[in-house]
């Protein structure tokens, strides 16, 4: 290795009480050291980005969890010459399954026939009329711990119950597709690096190893391999991970797919050397992983493989018989691929961020009832009055203050994220007129928003009230 070639500085993103994917043994001859940065939650943005930049860091590693992902989307354009990796784009997938379904038909990648409603009303009109068996899923965040979060129902009875009881939002309703099994396939820098089938017990449907699913890695057939390969390309992911379903009717779909997946030490122990080829520029040498290496590794038992770190692989020297030439031209065309570094943001927050976005009809009603009244002002009243009930209310820090605290349900913590996340003026002017900006704050939601919205009006009222006496007084 050329000592006098700069290598970029590099660092791990952690975030408390979540599991980390990697650490420094994953890289394995990196020279120089490898800092970390760790996610506090709460108000911890700020600090965190000016910790990267005291520290220097140039390429920060890691999977951000559903729940800090708009967050970390923040951070990234606050620090517009720090690599992300994976970046934001290519974890676009793991925050919801919303996400995952916006991603597969962008790319025309095949999926079960999923809808997705944001208004209940939308959602429970759809499931009376629509043939069963149906899934619901929890779209937000992970959903298939151990396929907890996926529910098949089997009438529109089922599927009103669920949603009564679970509350997802929003609701995420697929095609129930009867399967034969499903394949989860690996990969890093696009090419396969391991594949099994996962087979649903007798009489089950859930292929979950949590519910009984069993493993298998032998003959995983070319066409799920190429449709993940395929996935993995146009999500740009360093390294990426598809769960394929093989219907009875012999089609795949994907059911998930992100760069967040359970992998055993050797597998990140290869994304780190790929990482550091990425890098390095050379410096370090390509990892050589064969293609169905997984055929062979499975027949260990999975308790001694999940101790096994750093397997390495001799790139074979292959003779000119018809048997060799095949063997070559699959691993010419499944490569160890660089990404594409992009200037561009492909799924930017503004457009594709419904999680937080969306403004409900309920809202929206709302919303115009707000400007109808401030347009309608107090016609009955003295031109005085009108006016004075057309105007913008303002209030000082404390007095708004005292307004949230006076509402059932909003607290010191809410209070004080509304504030901190809109400003005196912008709070102001979301409580005056633009209620839906109040969505933006972490952890209010539209229940919260109309308590609050119903609060303002009758404050307001109150205040139209007092100085109506005042003026006759």
């Amino acid at each position: 290795m050329d000592k006098s070639v700069q290598l970029p500085k590099i660092g791990f993103v952690y975030l408390d009480h979540v599991m980390r994917f990697f650490d420094r043994s994953n890289f394995k001859g990196w020279p120089d050291k490898i800092d970390s940065v760790t996610y506090h939650w709460g108000n911890d943005k700020q600090r965190f980005i000016n910790e990267v930049k005291r520290k220097g860091i140039d390429i920060l590693i890691g999977n951000i969890p559903a729940t800090a992902y708009e967050t970390f989307r923040e951070i990234s354009r606050a620090l517009p010459n720090v690599q992300f990796v994976p970046s934001l784009d290519a974890q676009f997938a793991n925050k919801s399954k919303e996400n995952v379904t916006h991603f597969c038909k962008k790319y025309q990648l095949p999926i079960p026939k999923t809808d997705v409603f944001y208004e209940l009303d939308d959602a429970l009109n759809f499931l009376a009329q629509c043939r069963y068996p149906k899934i619901i899923k929890k779209s937000y965040g992970p959903s298939n711990y151990g396929g907890y979060f996926v529910h098949k129902v089997d009438s529109f009875a089922e599927a009103k119950l669920l949603i009564a009881e679970k509350k997802y939002y929003p609701v995420y309703v697929q095609e129930f597709v009867p399967m034969v099994a499903d394949i989860r396939v690996m990969l890093i820098g696009h090419k396969p690096v391991c594949a099994f089938w996962r087979r649903p017990p007798e009489g089950e449907w859930l292929t979950n190893t949590s519910q009984g699913g069993a493993i298998d890695y032998n003959n995983v057939p070319r066409a799920a391999l190429d449709i993940a390969r395929k996935a993995s390309k146009a999500a740009n992911a360093e390294y990426w991970a598809c769960d394929i379903a093989l219907g009875n009717d012999g089609k795949f779909r994907i059911l998930e797919c992100a760069t967040a997946f359970a992998a055993f030490p050797y597998i990140r122990d290869w994304i780190g050397q790929y990482l550091m080829w990425l890098f390095s520029n050379g410096q370090f040498a390509k990892p050589y992983i064969p293609l169905n290496n997984w055929e062979e590794l499975g027949k260990i038992d999975s308790k001694l493989l999940r101790t096994m770190r750093q397997i390495a692989f001799s790139k074979p020297s292959y003779s000119q018989d018809c048997g060799d030439s095949l063997v070559e031209q699959d691993s010419a065309m499944y490569q160890l691929l660089p990404m594409e570094l992009r200037a561009y943001e492909e799924w930017p927050s503004e457009i594709w961020n419904f999680q937080d976005n969306y403004v409900s009809k309920a809202v929206a009603m709302l919303c115009q009832q707000v400007c109808a009244s401030e347009e309608l002002g107090l016609e009955d009243s003295a031109a005085d009055l009108t006016a004075q009930s057309k105007a913008f209310i303002n209030l000082s820090q404390q007095e708004l203050v005292d307004f949230f605290y006076a509402i059932k349900g909003v607290g010191k913590a809410l209070t004080g994220l509304i504030i901190e996340e809109l400003g005196l003026k912008g709070t102001l002017d979301a409580l005056n007129q633009n209620p839906h900006q109040l969505l933006k704050v972490k952890g209010l939601k539209e229940k919260k928003l109309l308590t609050i919205t119903e609060a303002w009006q009758a404050f307001v009222s109150q205040q139209v009230n007092d100085a109506m006496t005042d003026k006759l007084l």
